[in-house]
């Protein structure tokens, strides 16, 4: 198991750390990338809910469980505006610290969390060249 996720992981077998189920605590149908281009944006999920219960996490010193099941999908510009957002938001801390306080849960489409840690890596990369 990649180190960077065996925090995480081990907090969702546990059933500890601070959770967000997106189809409950934002919207059953993610929208578009930024605000003025529709309702419920990767922007809007990232400044409202992700950014506060990350901190919320960190500061307890628990894992952030992110739950992606249950809506009707995400858009590529959906995720990377969130949590590669993320990561040029809170770009004072290692992208490798934000990734293992990061555990994900997702049956129904199961390739999203390695694309989400993806869309981490690249916005990390973007930083450091610029």
């Amino acid at each position: 198991m990649n180190p960077m996720k065996a925090f995480a992981k081990v907090s969702v077998k546990m059933g500890k750390g601070i959770k967000i189920k997106i189809n409950t605590d934002f919207s059953s149908a993610p929208g578009p990338r930024k605000r003025e281009s529709g309702a419920f944006s990767g922007e809007e999920f990232r400044e409202r809910v992700l950014i506060p219960k990350f901190n919320e996490a960190l500061e307890a010193g628990e894992a952030l469980i992110i739950d992606l099941d249950g809506t009707k999908g995400y858009g590529q510009s959906f995720l990377e505006e969130a949590f590669g957002g993320l990561v040029r938001d809170m770009s004072e801390i290692d992208v490798q610290e934000i990734s293992k306080r990061l555990a994900f849960i997702s049956q129904e489409e199961p390739y999203l969390e390695e694309d989400i840690r993806e869309m981490m890596r690249q916005a990390r990369k973007a930083l450091v060249a610029a």
